[in-house]
């Protein structure tokens, strides 16, 4: 290990390589729980793509694990060390290398911060539309490596859709360039698109070129509230099948609206079953939102309140993005299922997880991206208590056994990481896994990258 420690140095700065065990600690795991993680060997911290092929190229040469890392914000265990790896944190490559207006791309380092980018880009009148919850943390490698969505993903689509293309350091120290910066382009496999929602398994990004938009109009939102969670559904499915695209349309039921009153005391409605968030930036939203409204309303709602203003808009928006640290306080612990349904079945997702949490006798707060299908159960409990511990495992498989019954998926935008790799293998089948195996044995012959994740 001595040795290693030396050769890293040839090329890395001191502050940049960590080894004291009480510091490479804090870099174990990410935000998922039920998740093993190792104690890193040593932590890099580059900031030139020359430092991060000098890493790969060390690896290499001593058959030691690489980890690459971001914010650490997500929740499946994808940034978990294994055991006597090097954790490769990208957070210091954290340029903006590029707007353009013309061509409406940006080139960022993978250590932006997703809200850092996003604001850069409204500067000049752009728009990046991916927005993870945790878009003020959370950054553009990591969105990248588990193919993230977020609110606005609805009507604008998630990660993947965005990214035209890489450069990617691969496990021998090579430098690759994938994709493109052009609007078009066909040329060969798409090896970009295999790269987003790889989790680190294949390679180290290291500089993303990234599609924008323009800029929409301000949105307009409204809240809607309904007696059941399925009348909230109901709504949902008249709102598409009108030919609506809004630009957010998310559900919290009464459990999340409750832990979110009580952590931020913004007075929202506790009395109902459920709260469906609608929102359009279109010409004129005042008009969408009335007739959403009108579709909410025969579909049961008992009360559908507009935004007067963007201000109030964008209040109602942060009350979904505290769901999760909400859910948190409730009892210190929560496991985030990350199901996704096709849009008829969302009632029945919703009421299913209902009955795992009333079996298991456990508090599941769920709120959803409704507009596609994307569920959020949050499984809160005591993670002192080894019986309530069990009975949140118990209840997070079930929910996921459920999402693939419905004709889902086990995770939407999340990943796979260590929490859901046993999944996969079901989600998949035998051969699917097995073509993928073989994809990850081209890039990774040595297996070094990102060991004990997707399967």
């Amino acid at each position: 290990m001595s040795l290693l420690i030396e050769r890293l140095r040839e090329a890395i700065p001191t502050e940049a390589l960590l080894t004291d065990p009480d510091v490479t600690s804090s870099y174990a795991h990410d935000m998922a729980g039920f998740c093993p993680a190792g104690t890193p060997a040593a932590v890099v911290l580059p900031r030139t793509v020359e430092e991060v092929q000098h890493v790969m190229r060390t690896a290499t040469e001593f058959g030691i694990p690489v980890v690459p890392q971001g914010a650490r914000t997500g929740l499946s265990g994808a940034a978990n060390a294994d055991e006597g790896c090097l954790v490769l944190s990208l957070v210091r490559m954290d340029r903006i290398l590029e707007i353009s207006p013309v061509e409406r791309i940006a080139v960022v380092e993978p250590g932006v911060v997703n809200a850092v980018l996003s604001r850069a880009v409204a500067e000049q009148g752009l728009y990046y539309p991916p927005d993870p919850s945790s878009w003020e943390m959370c950054t553009i490698g990591g969105n990248i490596g588990t193919a993230s969505g977020g609110l606005c993903c609805v009507k604008y689509g998630v990660t993947a859709e965005y990214v035209l293309g890489l450069d990617v350091v691969l496990a021998d120290g090579r430098l690759l360039r994938t994709g493109k910066r052009t609007a078009k382009g066909v040329a060969g496999y798409d090896l970009t698109r295999l790269f987003v929602g790889s989790e680190g398994s294949l390679g180290v990004v290291v500089r993303a070129t990234l599609a924008l938009r323009a800029a929409p109009p301000r949105q307009l939102a409204m809240a809607a509230e309904f007696p059941s969670a399925a009348a909230a559904c109901d709504a949902v499915c008249r709102i598409t099948e009108a030919g609506f695209t809004p630009s957010l349309l998310e559900l919290m039921d009464r459990t999340t609206l409750r832990a979110v009153n009580e952590h931020t005391r913004m007075g929202l409605p506790e009395t109902t079953e459920a709260l469906l968030l609608a929102a359009f930036d279109t010409a004129e939203p005042g008009a969408d939102l009335a007739a959403a409204g009108e579709l909410c309303t025969a579909a049961g709602a008992s009360s559908v309140v507009p935004a007067d203003d963007a201000a109030e808009s964008e209040l109602l928006l942060q009350a979904r993005r505290e769901a999760l640290p909400a859910l948190e306080r409730l009892k210190g612990t929560t496991m985030i299922d990350d199901v996704c349904v096709p849009r008829a079945a969302l009632g029945a997702m919703i009421d299913g997880v209902a009955k795992i949490a009333e079996r298991h006798d456990l508090t599941i707060g769920l709120c959803a991206h409704a507009g596609d299908g994307n569920t959020h159960p949050n499984v809160c409990f005591d993670g002192t208590d080894e019986e309530e511990a069990a009975r949140a495992r118990a209840s997070f498989d079930e929910i996921m056994e459920l999402g693939l019954r419905l004709g889902g998926t086990i995770t939407g935008e999340h990943g796979v990481g260590v929490l859901k790799k046993e999944w996969l293998a079901r989600e998949l089948g035998p051969d699917a896994l097995e073509l993928q195996r073989g994809v990850k044995a081209v890039f990774d012959p040595l297996g070094l990258l990102n060991p004990g994740k997707l399967f």
